[in-house]
């Protein structure tokens, strides 16, 4: 299994790639469970989501992910024009998904905090 590669969406704490090599969750089900999770809840820790989807045949497992949406760095363009720049700037998301941890859960868990509407809608506005 190799690391998960930081990108313009995505970035990756080593504790979350610890994780997926010890539950054998792969970079792509991560970001499929932030993208279509069956359950979003309040995550533990401050400003975090917590993503669900069902794990195996009949479901008697849980995939979670914790994730915090962050803000990303605009690059600088190396012409003073200020349209260049705009432009430039206009393609690079200001916001990233940083991947905190993920697990699997067996059985079902209980249901917590729900997120607002209004999140989940900005979340799959950067995907």
């Amino acid at each position: 299994m190799k690391p998960p590669k930081n990108d313009s969406t995505y970035t990756w704490t080593s504790h979350a790639w610890m994780k997926m090599q010890y539950y054998g969750i792969s970079e792509q089900r991560i970001k499929r469970i932030v993208r279509f999770p069956a359950r979003t809840e309040e995550g533990i820790a401050e400003d975090t989501i917590a993503a669900m989807q069902p794990a195996g045949a009949k479901g008697q497992q849980e995939l979670w992910v914790m994730y915090k949406i962050v803000d990303g760095k605009k690059r600088e363009s190396d012409s003073d024009d200020k349209t260049e720049k705009a432009i430039a700037n206009y393609f690079l998301p200001n916001k990233k998904i940083k991947v905190i941890t993920a697990w699997r859960y067996p059985g079902q868990s209980a249901k917590r905090d729900p997120i607002p509407a209004e999140i989940l809608a900005e979340i799959r506005g950067l995907i």
